[in-house]
């Protein structure tokens, strides 16, 4: 038996793509963030998290370029030797002052937070508890860790507090998505910081995915008005920040802590500084522009509202995310080649990133969507759910 079999093996991707229902790794020719240009058409997209529409906003693009003219193009090392820089600081301390915690810690990827911290934080005869929606990355950061995750149902509070029951006082991280990147619901968080503490276990909330979008961008936590309650709050900055990195922020000593002890931190090269000065630059602008955080759940509302006024199932969405839910992937890849040939970018998804028989299609939005976009993209999808028997 030869390793690479399993490589020779695997058609699945190729049986798609002669099918032409391939959605995935398309060449974007151009973007201007509402809209691409995919073989020379231009299209609608409703498939990034460029919730605030920031990366293409001038004064974004003005401090990347800054920042290369003065530090160029790359650190060349980790943090912890000598790809630190004084901005790298400052932007940890911004970050950690807006959400409203002590301290920061800015990684290079939102990927490499998850992984760094939970697999630093748990160890040997200790706990994670996870939700089972949870991102990718949180399952990877338990895979790493010496400790034994646990998961609960989805938004469960009962199995919650069943789990944590059954730890017996061992100490244990809680871990959720404060925004669910498939689903586009909330976490209950005033019910998860109670049963926590009941059970003196920790929380982590990752805001991928909140941070710039909820309570004036400042995420999940002060959405609810918890963030004393929340022990670590992760971001990401490839979302509403417009750029590329991570960050965590916390009580002082345990950031200090994870910056000792977080392998993805300590063995990665740091973020360019180009990266650093869109994130400081999007950031500004969050904080002077409140209107691009209200424009964005506004326009949330009206397309869910449109979307159920034709006909389709949405799920508990209460944020930019909006699922479209099928649940026979035949039909969704059908559904999706249908509205790319309408010119409507969206993004299709599958087992074995949802359950079977939950394929969807996930559509996001920007603040920066004209009225006149989003009109076209529910006319197109009314046209092409009737034609294809979905609605």
């Amino acid at each position: 038996m030869d390793l690479f079999d399993k490589c020779v093996n695997y058609t699945r991707a190729n049986e798609a793509r002669e099918r032409g229902n391939y959605p995935y790794f398309i060449p974007l020719q151009d973007t201007e963030g509402t809209e691409v240009v995919v073989n020379g058409k231009r299209m609608i997209m409703i498939g990034s998290n460029n919730y605030l529409g920031l990366t293409t906003d001038p004064r974004v693009r003005e401090a990347a370029l800054d920042a290369i003219k003065r530090y160029g193009t790359s650190c060349t090392g980790s943090r912890f030797l000598n790809g630190n820089l004084a901005m790298h600081d400052e932007l940890e301390q911004e970050l950690a002052d807006f959400v409203g915690k002590e301290a920061g810690l800015v990684f290079s990827t939102g990927m490499g937070v998850n992984l760094g911290v939970i697999s630093a934080l748990v160890g040997r005869g200790e706990y994670v508890v996870t939700d089972r929606d949870d991102h990718a990355s949180i399952v990877d950061g338990c895979r790493l860790s010496y400790g034994e995750m646990k998961r609960f149902r989805h938004n469960d509070m009962a199995h919650l507090t069943s789990t944590l029951e059954g730890l017996n006082g061992k100490p244990a991280l809680v871990v959720v998505d404060g925004v669910f990147s498939m689903g586009g619901d909330i976490a209950p968080l005033p019910e998860i910081t109670a049963i926590c503490q009941r059970y003196g276990a920790r929380l982590m909330v990752d805001d991928a995915h909140a941070l710039g979008v909820l309570a004036d961008g400042r995420g999940t936590a002060a959405h609810f008005g918890l963030v004393d309650q929340v022990d670590l709050v992760m971001g990401t900055f490839s979302k509403a920040l417009a750029s590329l990195g991570g960050v965590v922020v916390g009580d002082a000593v345990v950031i200090d802590y994870i910056k000792h002890n977080a392998r993805s931190l300590i063995f990665s090269a740091s973020m360019p500084p180009s990266n650093v000065a869109a994130v400081q630059a999007a950031l500004r602008i969050i904080k002077t522009e409140p209107e691009r955080v209200r424009r964005v759940m506004e326009i949330s509302d009206y397309m869910r509202k449109g979307y159920a006024s034709l006909g389709f199932q949405t799920g508990a969405s209460e944020t930019p995310i909006i699922p479209i839910l099928i649940g026979d992937e035949e039909k969704t890849f059908a559904f999706w080649h249908a509205l790319f040939d309408a010119g409507i970018y969206v993004n299709a998804v599958v087992p074995p990133a949802v359950p079977p028989t939950a394929s969807l299609l996930r559509t996001s939005y920007m603040s920066t969507h004209t009225d006149e976009q989003l009109d076209r993209v529910l006319e197109t999808f009314g046209r092409v759910g009737k034609e294809l028997g979905i609605i």
